[in-house]
């Protein structure tokens, strides 16, 4: 799945939110990003057609159907395969060799493959 920035600020509210009415994301997007009413519409109808909502009445309240674990891995996912060919060894060797990486954040990532052992 892959989700645009645009459906992903919508994707973002109902996550903080829960579910909401179009006009309250309309009026939550219009302080946030600046949208107009239909651009919001626009994008909602968007989001829906691809699953990533369900508009239901009244008020055509909307509901998230993914959650934001399934986003990252799908980003994460399709990111790998187009910057590293699929390869998740080359995607964390990438990673720990980027010198801007603090000690501290070094030692987290050993921490997490610890855990995961």
């Amino acid at each position: 799945m892959k989700v645009h920035d645009s459906e992903l600020k919508v994707l973002e509210v109902l996550w903080a939110n829960g579910p909401q009415t179009a006009a309250e994301l309309s009026r939550e997007l219009k302080e946030s990003t600046g949208w107009s009413r239909n651009t919001t519409y626009t994008i909602l109808k968007r989001c829906a057609a691809k699953s990533l909502i369900r508009r239901d009445e009244p008020h055509f309240l909307c509901t998230a159907l993914v959650s934001r674990d399934e986003v990252r891995t799908s980003e994460t996912d399709e990111l790998i395969g187009r910057m590293f060919g699929g390869s998740r060894r080359q995607f964390f060797s990438a990673l720990i060799a980027d010198e801007r990486l603090s000690e501290a954040e070094l030692e987290e990532l050993r921490d997490m493959i610890d855990a995961r052992r």
